[in-house]
C-alpha cells in the first residue's frame, strides 16, 4: 500500500468524523488536498463560485444534520472569503472544520504573494485556529480541531501551507477515536433545588424559549402544563417550540407579534430557556429572572439573574418537573392567550384587506401563499432584512420543517448559500431559498453552482428594488432614505439565461400557480416575484427612545402586519378559557 502524504491523511480523517463534502474553490495552495478528495471514495469536492458560499453551505449543512461540516480556500484571498459565513456557523453553534490553505511555508513572515496570517484572522470566529507547520503535527492537530467544534458547537479553523500539505504523512501517527457527537448536561441538585423553590414560589411564571430548545419540546409542553405558563420564543426558537403549543404566546422582539412581550414583563418569575436573546430593551428588569442554557458563557450576559442554570433543556426540565409543585391557577396563561389572539386578531387585518388585487404585491401574500404550498418537510432558507419578517410571521412550524438563517450573525446574502449545503443533504427533500434583491445580487454568482450540480433549489425571490429593512432603519433613526435602491433586472431571464427554470410574476392572482410550477420542476427554479417596495407598515406614532440598530426600548413593536396561519392557532387555543 503507497503511503499517505498529509493531504491524503487530512481527507481521511475528516472522512471518519462523518465529513461527506468539502466546499471549496481551488487554487494553488489548495489543489493537494483537492486531489486527494478527488481520489477518496468517500467525500465529495463542491465546486462554489465564491468562498463565502462555502461557509455559508456547510454552516447549513451542518444545522441540517447535526454533524460536523466542512470548508476550504486557498491561501491568503482564497482562506479570508470564508470569514463571513465562519462567524455565521460559530454563532450559530454548528459545528464546521474550515481549512485555510497558506502560502509555502519557507515565505511565512516575508511578505509573500498573498500572505495573511490565518492564525490572528479567524481568531474571533472560532474555538481553535492553529496551523500545521510540520507533518508530525498530523493528525493529533485536525484531531484536536475537530474535537473543538464538535464539543463546543462551532468552528474550528486549520491553516496548512500548500507544500506541507504534499509531504509524506508521518509513520506510526496516532489515530484515536474520534468525538462524533455532544453529552447532555444536567444541572447539579442545588440549582434544580433553588429553582423548584422559586417557581412553587411564583404566582405568574412565563417561559421564553430558544434554539436551546430543540429536541426538547415534549417537555417544554409538560412543564408549562404543570405550572400554567404562557411561553413565548425568540426567533431561532420558533422551529422548535411554537408548533402543536397551547400555551403558545408569539414572539418576541422587532420582528414580535402576539402577546409575547405582555407575558414575559407582567410575570413574577421569567424563566429564559436555551436562548441568548439579545435585545434586553424588551426584557423586564423588575421580575425575577432564571435564564437556563448549556452555554455557560451565555449566563447573564443579556440581563440581571435571580438564578443562573448550566445544562441543557431537556435534561434540566426532566430534572425539574417532577419536584416542582402543580399550579391549578390559570388565571395568568387564560389572560395571555386571549391577548395573543386579540393582538392577532387586530393586526391580521392589514394583512387581508385587499391584499389579492393589490399591485405591487404584498410581500406578506407571497410569504402566506409559500407556506400553504410548502412540503410539510420543507427546509426554508431566509435572507437577513425584511424574509426574516416575513419568514417570522407566515411560516408555519410543525416539528418536520426547518427554517435557516443568518439570526445571530445578521449577515445578507445568506439565504442561497445555505440552501445549496441543505440541498446537499437531500436532494429529494424540498429547499426554499427566501432571497431578497439585495441578499440574492451580493452572492448571485452561486445560483450557476445550483445549475451545475442539478440542485433543485427553489429561489422564491422578494424583489422589491431595495434594501427593505435598511430603509426601515433609516425611517425609525429619523433619515430619509438614502443609497437603498437597486436597478434590477428581470431575474427570471437571468435564471433561464444560466439553464434554470425562471418565472416572474408581477400581480397577485400569477403567483400561485407560478409557485406550484416551480415546485413541480425537477431542477433549480426561480420565481421573481415584484413585491411592493413600502410594505414597511410602520405604526403611525414611533417611540422616541429607540436604541441603534434592530433593538427597541419601550415600543413594543416596530413592524404591523399580518401573522398567516398563527391566528387560527391562537384562536383554537382560546376556545377553553373562560369569558368574563
Amino acid at each position: 500500500m503507497a503511503k499517505q502524504n498529509v493531504s491524503e491523511q487530512f481527507v481521511d480523517i475528516l472522512a471518519r468524523a462523518g465529513v461527506k463534502r468539502l466546499y471549496g474553490v481551488v487554487g494553488d495552495s489548495l489543489n493537494p488536498v483537492v486531489d486527494a478528495v478527488r481520489r477518496h471514495a468517500g467525500m465529495e469536492w463542491v465546486q462554489v463560485r465564491h468562498e463565502e458560499t462555502a461557509a455559508f453551505a456547510a454552516g447549513a449543512e451542518s444545522q441540517i444534520t447535526g454533524t460536523l461540516a466542512a470548508c476550504a480556500g486557498s491561501c491568503g484571498p482564497g482562506n479570508l472569503h470564508l470569514i463571513n459565513g465562519l462567524y455565521d456557523a460559530h454563532r450559530s453553534m454548528t459545528p464546521v472544520l474550515a481549512l485555510a490553505s497558506h502560502i509555502p511555508s519557507s515565505e511565512i513572515g516575508l511578505g509573500y504573494f498573498q500572505a495573511t496570517h490565518p492564525e490572528l484572522l479567524f481568531q474571533e470566529c472560532s474555538h481553535y485556529n492553529e496551523m500545521i507547520s510540520n507533518p508530525q503535527q498530523m493528525p493529533r492537530l485536525l484531531q484536536t480541531a475537530i474535537q473543538h467544534a464538535i464539543g463546543r458547537g462551532g468552528v474550528s479553523v486549520v491553516s496548512m501551507p500548500g507544500d506541507i500539505a504534499s509531504q509524506p504523512a508521518p509513520e506510526k501517527s496516532i489515530e484515536h477515536a474520534l468525538v462524533t457527537s455532544r453529552p447532555s448536561v444536567k444541572p447539579g441538585d442545588e440549582e434544580i433545588d433553588k429553582l423548584c423553590a422559586m417557581i412553587d414560589a411564583a404566582k405568574r411564571v412565563t417561559l421564553f424559549c430558544g434554539s436551546g430548545t430543540a429536541g426538547a419540546h415534549a417537555e417544554v409542553m409538560e412543564f408549562a402544563e404543570r405550572v400554567k405558563a404562557p411561553v413565548g420564543h425568540a426567533l431561532r426558537g420558533k422551529e422548535w417550540i411554537q408548533y402543536d403549543n397551547p400555551y403558545d404566546v408569539g414572539m418576541s422582539g422587532l420582528l414580535g407579534y402576539g402577546a409575547a412581550y405582555e407575558a414575559t414583563n407582567e410575570c413574577d418569575l421569567l424563566i429564559l430557556l436555551g436562548t441568548d436573546f439579545p435585545y434586553n430593551a424588551f426584557l423586564p428588569t423588575d421580575v425575577k429572572i432564571v435564564q437556563v442554557d448549556v452555554r455557560p458563557e451565555h449566563l447573564g450576559r443579556r440581563s440581571k439573574l435571580d438564578l443562573a442554570v448550566w445544562g441543557d433543556v431537556r435534561e434540566t426540565l426532566r430534572a425539574l418537573t417532577p419536584r416542582v409543585k402543580a399550579k391549578t391557577d390559570r388565571k395568568f396563561l387564560d389572560r395571555m392567550l386571549k391577548k395573543h389572539a386579540d393582538a392577532l386578531e387586530g393586526v391580521v387585518k392589514a394583512y387581508t384587506r385587499k391584499v389579492e388585487k393589490h399591485v405591487p404585491i404584498h410581500p406578506e401574500y407571497v410569504a402566506s401563499v409559500l407556506d400553504e404550498l410548502a412540503d410539510d418537510d420543507a427546509v426554508f432558507t431566509v435572507d437577513t432584512g425584511m424574509c426574516n419578517v416575513w419568514a417570522a410571521r407566515y411560516l408555519t412550524p410543525n416539528g418536520k420543517r426547518r427554517v435557516i438563517g443568518s439570526f445571530s450573525h445578521g449577515s445578507m446574502a445568506n439565504a442561497l448559500p445555505q440552501a445549496i449545503g441543505a440541498q446537499f443533504t437531500d436532494r429529494d427533500r424540498q429547499v426554499v431559498s427566501m432571497s431578497g434583491d439585495g441578499g440574492f445580487t451580493m452572492l448571485m454568482g452561486d445560483f450557476l453552482t445550483l445549475v451545475q450540480y442539478d440542485l433543485p433549489v427553489k429561489v422564491v425571490l422578494f424583489n422589491n428594488s431595495s434594501l427593505g429593512m435598511v430603509e426601515l432603519e433609516m425611517l425609525v433613526a429619523g433619515l430619509p432614505s438614502f443609497g437603498t435602491t437597486n436597478k434590477n433586472p428581470d431575474f427570471a431571464e437571468l435564471a433561464r439565461a444560466a439553464g434554470a427554470y425562471g418565472v416572474r410574476v408581477e400581480k397577485p392572482k400569477q403567483l400561485e400557480g407560478a409557485l406550484k410550477d416551480a415546485f413541480k420542476h425537477k431542477g433549480p427554479a426561480l420565481v421573481d416575484v415584484v413585491t411592493d417596495p413600502n410594505a414597511l407598515s410602520i405604526p403611525p406614532k414611533i417611540s422616541a427612545d429607540m436604541v441603534t440598530g434592530f433593538a427597541l426600548s419601550a415600543s413594543k413593536i416596530v413592524l404591523d402586519g399580518g401573522v398567516g396561519r398563527m391566528l387560527q392557532m391562537a384562536r383554537s387555543n382560546i376556545r377553553n378559557v373562560p369569558r368574563p
